[in-house]
């Protein structure tokens, strides 16, 4: 057995939902006792962390209901079946913001709450996007508004809790080490 690994025994699947499934596992303990999990099985995500000629940072403010407020993030998408991240990453960028890039280069991938979901994050960046001709029809149920920060406008929405999720947070710090042009 492998340090601190739990050992499944039964699976329950509690929910199967559009976008994740609710499972219970038993599991034996590394000290033999018995324990139960509730797991969060999620198909994994893009985001991308966009700048403008101008230095500007990309980002759209939308409402998310777990939250009951308007929340200003990056670029992001959930993965479709058998879709490789870097060309979910593309459609993301497109649909949710009307820009393309021809270079999206892939800086980490981290999983968003470990304890109990598999949610894996690929996080990529660019700093050469265009705007597109016409922006592509987006997700029927989802309605944002596009935005371009300055670095110094975004810690201040940080600071005010209008970007208040780990990925948008993660993107500034990145922008910040990285420079902003």
């Amino acid at each position: 057995m492998k340090k601190f690994e739990e050992k499944t025994y039964e699976k329950q699947t509690i929910y199967q939902g559009k976008i994740v499934q609710l499972d219970i596992d038993s599991v034996t303990l590394p000290d033999g006792n018995t324990s139960k999990r509730e797991l969060i099985k999620h198909p994994g995500a893009v985001a991308v962390i966009a700048l403008t000629d101008e230095g500007k940072l990309v980002v759209v403010e939308q409402y998310r209901k777990p939250m009951e407020k308007s929340m200003v993030e990056i670029p992001a998408g959930k993965l479709e079946p058998n879709e490789a991240p870097e060309t979910c990453a593309l459609r993301e960028l497109e649909e949710e913001t009307g820009y393309t890039t021809d270079h999206l280069e892939k800086i980490t991938s981290f999983y968003t709450s470990p304890g109990f979901a598999d949610e894996i994050v690929h996080l990529y960046f660019t700093d050469q996007v265009k705007p597109l001709k016409e922006r592509p029809a987006g997700d029927e149920d989802e309605f944002v508004e596009l935005m371009e920060l300055t670095l110094e406008e975004a810690e201040q929405m940080e600071k005010d809790e209008r970007i208040h999720d780990a990925k948008t947070a993660y993107a500034l710090l990145y922008w910040k080490l990285r420079g902003t042009k």
